[in-house]
């Protein structure tokens, strides 16, 4: 028993790479096999087919985000400093979730609609509460707060080769992402 969940962990960790590197369509299971060092088959066996194998990834590597970074509505520009150095540590999962996007898998993961939705209930209570301004909605909010921390990240459009100098400080690029969500979230109109 010891030695499948062994093999498992290889194939997911190879799996990791392949769908990180190619996506889902240009992953290929006998390279995630090679790496993994086992038979294909098993693949099959213990995950069905590529797609499956593919949600199992993904979903492994969500469930470590939301465990590793929790949420504190109260606290939007600290959380959006855990976000990016958690993505700038991660490359690979925030290249995973580009994929997964960019192939516009229909079937949407339970979880991540769920952590999504409480978080948008906890900043519309924190709004309630009056620790943060109502000037933007909790869905913008929360889009901003991702898209801010994850926008230096090496496969983002926009990210690190178009801005070397948030590579080389990354500490003042997550001051500058906490700045602008606080602004953001103080909510002030001009």
């Amino acid at each position: 028993m010891r030695n499948a969940e062994e093999t498992k962990e290889r194939i997911l960790a190879a799996a990791l790479e392949e769908f990180s590197s190619y996506g889902i369509a240009g992953a290929r299971v006998d390279r995630i096999a090679k790496n993994a060092g086992c038979n294909k088959n098993l693949i099959y066996v213990y995950f069905e087919n590529k797609d499956t194998l593919f949600t199992t990834v993904l979903k492994k590597h969500l469930t470590r985000v939301y465990e590793e970074i929790p949420f504190t509505p109260e606290d939007l520009p600290g959380y959006a400093a855990k976000v990016f150095d958690w993505a700038m540590t991660h490359p690979h999962i925030v290249r995973l979730m580009s994929w997964y996007s960019l192939e516009q898998k229909t079937e949407n993961i339970t979880e991540r609609t769920s952590v999504r939705d409480k978080k948008i209930k906890a900043i519309m209570k924190a709004q309630n509460d009056g620790l943060i301004g109502t000037t933007f909605t909790p869905d913008f909010l929360l889009t901003a707060i991702m898209a801010l921390a994850t926008a230096w990240t090496p496969t983002h459009p926009f990210g690190p080769s178009h801005d070397p100098d948030a590579v080389k400080t990354p500490k003042k690029t997550r001051d500058a992402i906490a700045k602008a969500i606080r602004l953001i979230a103080k909510g002030e109109e001009s």
